[in-house]
């Protein structure tokens, strides 16, 4: 069985994570999306709501691509992560240069703890480049629409959230 490991904070999952995910979702048997506690980014979200949203936005895509997906909380290393959940790929999204630049040393650092897990890359689609949780999240604090960012029930979350 192919697993793959899909890490992020999530804070809020966006349509750009969606794309990755169900694209993902042909590379492997099982997809487990590691979300981040990460308390240095200081998310809006709690650990909870993170993985609750994933869950419920994956449980869609679960359904379109008849891929086993699931949401797994993490705090420690990303490659410890991908050994607890048994994964043997790390799938990564990229949107711009700026972000392979970041992820190729983080590859470096990975294969020197682990060689046997494997890193894949995935552009974002076009349209979903520009999206980042933190622009969102700036654009719905100042009355923005964030609706061609996020999923519709992601959407309400983060109004509710904000307000």
């Amino acid at each position: 069985m192919r697993i793959g490991l899909y890490p992020g904070t999530f804070d809020p999952i966006t349509l750009g994570h969606t794309d990755i995910i169900r694209r993902a979702c042909a590379l492997v048997d099982r997809l487990v999306i590691g979300v981040a506690i990460n308390t240095g980014k200081g998310p809006l979200f709690t650990l909870e709501e993170r993985v609750a949203m994933v869950e419920s936005e994956c449980a869609k895509l679960a359904a379109e691509t008849g891929t086993e997906i699931v949401a797994h909380p993490f705090q420690n290393l990303l490659i410890d992560c991908a050994h607890d959940v048994g994964a043997q790929i790390i799938i990564r999204g990229l949107r711009a240069v700026t972000d392979f630049e970041y992820e190729y040393q983080m590859v470096g650092m990975n294969r020197a703890m682990d060689d046997s897990v494997e890193t894949v890359f995935l552009m974002a689609e076009a349209r979903y480049q520009a999206i980042a949780s933190k622009l969102v999240k700036e654009i719905a604090k100042l009355g923005g629409d964030v609706s061609k960012f996020v999923p519709e029930d992601v959407r309400g979350q983060l109004l509710d959230k904000i307000k």
